[in-house]
């Protein structure tokens, strides 16, 4: 089945909550290789004007790729996530991610364009904390067509 290009402008509902915590933070800290003290200690992180920790920029994929997996698993999709490559990751940061924080995550297909025989899918995907706006996460994915 190819990838169902009706999807585009699709909304999934929200996903979450997603908690954040201090020990997650360090631990995607140290992955990326940041050893910045604000992912680490939370009384450098406070000193900086912090409530706690906070995560690394490039951590809210963590929680977005969460919420990608409404849509990836979608049957109606139609997408084989065997053939699909990650083409580029954006984010906006509204504000830093913290330990602490239950995010939630609101999941749009922004756009679903056939190119060469491949789907270029551009998703969106709005973190909150509660009300608050925290991180604008946009992600595109080509799903490489068949043989």
């Amino acid at each position: 089945m190819p990838v169902n290009v009706a999807f585009e402008g699709r909304s999934y509902p929200p996903s979450g909550p997603y908690a954040v915590s201090a020990a997650q933070i360090a631990a995607f800290a140290d992955a990326v290789g940041s050893a910045d003290p604000v992912h680490h200690d939370a009384e450098v992180a406070r000193a900086a004007g912090h409530a706690d920790v906070i995560a690394p920029p490039t951590y809210a994929v963590s929680i977005a790729q969460q919420c990608d997996r409404a849509y990836i698993l979608d049957p109606e999709a139609g997408i084989d996530y065997s053939r699909v490559v990650h083409g580029e990751q954006r984010f906006v940061h509204h504000r830093p991610i913290t330990a602490g924080d239950e995010l939630t995550g609101v999941l749009t297909v922004d756009s679903v364009r056939m190119a060469g025989g491949h789907a270029m899918i551009t998703t969106r995907t709005e973190l909150t904390a509660g009300a608050e706006p925290v991180c604008t996460s946009t992600s595109t994915i080509v799903v490489r067509g068949g043989e």
